[in-house]
């Protein structure tokens, strides 16, 4: 009898414990300005390949709601920290600043840096030199506007921008001449009928840029990100995913 009521109280403890896992929610913070990463759609619908990932993950931790909650760029890590949503999965490079203030996933992808201009500038060079004296334009608080700050300084005139999408109104307008930015928005910008004038220009100036899932500092959250990440890269979802954006992988 005494063996039959612990059997009964272990299962009562399960049945608990697994109606509230399924009844978890998780919020997933986004910028939702970086397509084809994320941005909205005409009925102002998330969508974009980091919402994607972000839902398969869900489905593979088999978390029950999965809700995006959207954040301007500069304020995102600390919405963060303030619990204002539960991962971030906006397109975040991993660099050491960052870890200081949040832990990170493994990688979800892998980007490149590259500078676009105009077709009609056959003359460009990712030199200093060349670019002395040039404005260049980037999104704020990104690895790309970092790297300009630390490898051209007071060489070239950096224009920072709020979101992606500003930096290349100023560039169509003439207002810069030349983006750094993240190779695989580019591509996407430059198929558009705005960039048709514009193109890459000499090689990536950083080749290996990781990007990450960040959560809070300590947060059991990471490991469980990481399994799934692991599980929709191994079952094929991933490249599903990858490919509806991109004619190549960007794993």
């Amino acid at each position: 009898m005494q063996n039959y009521k612990k059997f009964l109280l272990a299962a009562a403890v399960t049945m608990a414990f697994s109606a509230t896992a399924a009844a978890e929610t998780l919020k997933m913070g986004i910028e939702a300005a970086y397509p084809p990463f994320n941005n909205k759609d005409a009925s102002g619908q998330v969508v974009g390949f980091d919402k994607d990932i972000g839902d398969a993950l869900c489905a593979k931790m088999k978390v029950e709601k999965c809700e995006v909650y959207v954040s301007d760029w500069d304020g995102i890590i600390p919405a963060l920290n303030a619990k204002k949503f539960d991962f971030l999965i906006s397109s975040l490079s991993i660099t050491d600043e960052r870890k200081q203030a949040v832990d990170f996933t493994d990688p979800y992808y892998s980007n490149k840096l590259q500078f676009i201009a105009p077709k009609t500038t056959t003359d460009f060079k990712t030199d200093k030199a060349y670019l002395k004296g040039k404005t260049i334009g980037a999104q704020r608080a990104t690895l790309a506007g970092t790297w300009l700050e630390d490898n051209l300084g007071d060489d070239i005139k950096t224009t920072l921008y709020d979101t992606q999408e500003n930096a290349y109104l100023d560039l169509t307008s003439g207002r810069v001449d030349a983006i750094l930015a993240d190779k695989y928005v580019q591509f996407d910008w430059l198929k558009t009928d705005a960039g048709k004038a514009y193109e890459f220009k000499g090689e990536p100036v950083v080749e290996s840029d990781k990007v990450g899932i960040a959560v809070r500092k300590g947060d059991p959250l990471r490991e469980r990100l990481n399994k799934a990440l692991a599980e929709i890269k191994a079952d094929g979802t991933y490249k599903k995913i990858n490919d509806k954006y991109f004619p190549f992988s960007i794993e």
